[in-house]
């Protein structure tokens, strides 16, 4: 078993516009690192990588335009993200092909974001705020696992599936 989830990558030009972001030090703010940096189509769980990779084999879905702003902010009470939109459909698509694996979807609809920081108790309820612009095409999809290592999450890729 492993802790998976599906998602998608940004391309290098966009990663390097969110290292660009200011990182100020914050008390309760945990920033993540641009290895980290990914959109969650579906959150798995638990599973067997096999059984995720099987609902996927037969996966087609469209290519899709990921746009990335306008500016920072917090997503609930313990995220600070950079929101991305243009992948509803597709994040629709992957957890109608994954359906009967794993934990089911949440209740809430798709929220596309990059993770930033995990904001702690300790971390102000004004933050965020600066503005990002960016778009990339999605051409493909990976299957992820995260993975502890030293006290450390390291996300590695399991499968990587073409879009149509």
């Amino acid at each position: 078993m492993a802790r998976l989830f599906v998602a998608v990558w940004p391309p290098a030009p966009v990663l390097e516009q969110l290292e660009a972001l200011t990182r100020p030090v914050i008390p309760g703010v945990r920033y993540t690192r641009r290895d980290q940096w990914h959109v969650t189509l579906r959150f798995l769980g638990e599973v067997e990588v096999g059984d995720v990779a099987a609902a996927l084999e037969e996966f087609h879905a469209p290519a899709a335009t990921a746009e990335l702003g306008p500016a920072v902010r917090t997503l609930g009470r313990h995220v600070l993200c950079v929101p991305v939109s243009g992948l509803d459909e597709l994040a629709s698509a992957v957890v109608t092909a994954t359906a009967d694996i794993g934990e089911p979807p949440g209740p809430r609809p798709f929220c596309g974001h990059v993770t930033l920081a995990r904001l702690g108790r300790r971390a102000p309820h004004e933050i965020g705020g600066e503005r990002i612009a960016a778009r990339f095409l999605v051409s493909e999809i990976h299957l992820v696992e995260s993975l502890r290592s030293d006290g450390r999450v390291i996300y590695a890729t399991r499968l990587t599936i073409s879009l149509e």
